[in-house]
């Protein structure tokens, strides 16, 4: 008697399991960077994870046919990108604004790192480095100038600098290559 109730229960189980009403689609993008400077050589891993997942529906549903049209639905996008420094630490970035930049007809790498990003001329010399606040802006910091950054809706890199001397704020836009 058990073992009929125990093959009942693993039939059902197993026909619960294989039945699913979703596709779904998860795809993984991992990036290893290695910069060299004066500090030594650093790793970072980046791993970019996008899943969609689509509700299967039906456009009629008659018992009579057996293959029956799929209706379109809306597909759910989630993407994660997750940050492993040279130290062993992680972290999780909500949208990754690393890309190429222009400004002044020079060309500037903006790339993830440990606490935030860091700038890189051409010659993959640090230039500058960003530093996340809790006001969805950046702390840009390079040897000869603090700013407040942000990217605006075109995704370019809007720097804001006070000048004590004249008491004016000037803005540099670091616009997005693409």
């Amino acid at each position: 008697m058990k073992s009929i109730l125990f093959g009942i229960l693993f039939i059902c189980a197993t026909g619960t399991i294989n039945s699913q009403n979703k596709n779904v689609k998860d795809e993984t993008k991992t990036t290893t960077t290695t910069v060299v400077d004066s500090k030594g050589e650093k790793t970072y891993v980046k791993k970019e994870n996008t899943r969609e997942v689509q509700n299967i529906e039906l456009k009629e549903q008659n018992p009579k046919n057996i293959n029956m049209d799929l209706k379109d639905s809306a597909v759910m996008v989630k993407s994660t990108t997750t940050i492993t420094n040279p130290d062993g630490s992680t972290r999780t970035v909500d949208i990754d604004r690393s890309s190429y930049y222009l400004l002044n007809g020079k060309k500037y790498n903006v790339a993830l790192d440990s606490r935030g990003y860091r700038i890189l001329s051409e010659d993959k010399k640090e230039e500058a480095f960003l530093r996340k606040t809790s006001t969805n802006s950046f702390i840009y910091r390079n040897k000869n100038k603090i700013a407040i950054g942000y990217f605006d809706v075109e995704g370019n890199l809007i720097l804001e600098t006070y000048d004590p001397k004249t008491d004016t704020v000037s803005y540099e836009k670091y616009n997005v290559s693409k």
